[in-house]
């Protein structure tokens, strides 16, 4: 459906200039927006015009005297102070409903834990599935329960009309109801460092019973194969967000292809050769052992007690399976 010019009375999920009404505070937000633009337009163009005529009138010219007078009219001013004041009361009660009512979740909410961290998300479901991107499904209320490994982020899905920061040292709650199916882009709207503008991510809406199935399978890593069960942890637990398995591709920290076996400079001097000693150290005490190059790039948070021995493993073995480059593995196949 084609978008509208006004969108306040038009029943539409999409407007004007936003994105699809996809939640149940969208139409909310969208039709107080633009009463309040309508009202700001309902004053700013009488008084353009007021100024383009007085300009107009009261101009400097020959023969004419201006008085030395100061006129008023108590009326006039009583009016224009009392008129704005009750709109702005007005402004604020309505405004405080609609955020005590987002302040506010149901008791039935399906609740996920939300991990920010430079420059990733990562969600986990109530079953412990973890995954890269956000699925929930339709028409349900989902409570999220964030945090942050590191800077201050904030959590902004322009479809549902909702944003929240993501504090350090705090734990931050939202919630919204999606009333739409489809995949919705997520946005980190507090500025976090060098790649800020690439923490994106998506949230996608399923129906309930697809939401039921995906979250199930979502909780089972492959087994049998590490290489498959690196790929799988690499984009779920933040790897993704600052290394890269492309070569020469450098995001925030070196790139995993052809970086197995090497002999590599390090900072402070000296050289070190990458093998699996060398990366469980660089994954549990990261700021040990920099390499030449990247001393100035955002430090990588330890992932000590975060990641277990067969999971170190498993991401090793990913690295390991790059050593010789080539396209980089696609996870399930």
């Amino acid at each position: 459906m084609m978008p509208r010019m006004w969108p306040v009375l038009a029943d539409v999920p999409a407007t004007f200039w936003f994105p699809p009404q996809a939640s149940t505070f969208a139409k909310e937000v969208d039709d107080f927006y633009f009463l309040i633009y309508y009202i700001c337009l309902a004053f700013f163009i009488p008084i353009v015009i007021g100024m383009v005529l007085f300009v107009i009138w009261y101009r400097r010219r020959p023969g004419y005297e201006g008085s030395s007078l100061a006129w008023h009219n108590n009326l006039l001013e009583v009016t224009w102070t009392v008129v704005p004041t009750l709109i702005v009361v007005w402004i604020f009660v309505r405004g405080t409903e609609g955020y005590l009512d987002m302040m506010r979740p149901p008791n039935d909410t399906i609740d996920i834990n939300v991990t920010a961290r430079k420059w990733a998300w990562t969600f986990q479901y109530p079953n412990g599935a973890i995954s890269d991107e956000l699925h929930i499904p339709v028409n349900k209320a989902i409570r999220l329960r964030m945090r942050s490994d590191d800077v201050l982020h904030a959590f902004f899905v322009p479809a549902f009309r909702c944003k929240s920061d993501v504090v350090p040292g705090r734990v931050t709650t939202m919630w919204f109801q999606a009333i739409l199916t489809g995949d919705f882009d997520l946005y980190c709207a507090e500025y976090c460092g060098e790649k800020h503008s690439n923490m994106l991510g998506l949230v996608r809406v399923h129906e309930e019973a697809e939401y039921k199935k995906w979250v199930e399978e979502a909780n089972k890593p492959p087994t049998g194969d590490p290489v498959k069960h690196g790929l799988w942890l690499y984009n779920r637990v933040g790897c993704k967000g600052c290394h890269s398995l492309e070569e020469n591709k450098v995001v925030v920290g070196p790139s995993f292809s052809k970086s197995f076996g090497s002999e590599q400079q390090m900072f402070g001097g000296g050289t070190q050769k990458v093998d699996e000693q060398y990366i469980r150290t660089s994954i549990l005490e990261p700021q040990k052992q920099k390499r030449a190059g990247f001393e100035r790039a955002s430090q990588m948070q330890s992932y000590q007690g975060k990641l277990k021995d067969d999971e170190i493993a498993a991401l090793t073995a990913l690295i390991q399976s790059l050593k010789d480059g080539g396209p980089p593995p696609v996870e399930g196949k």
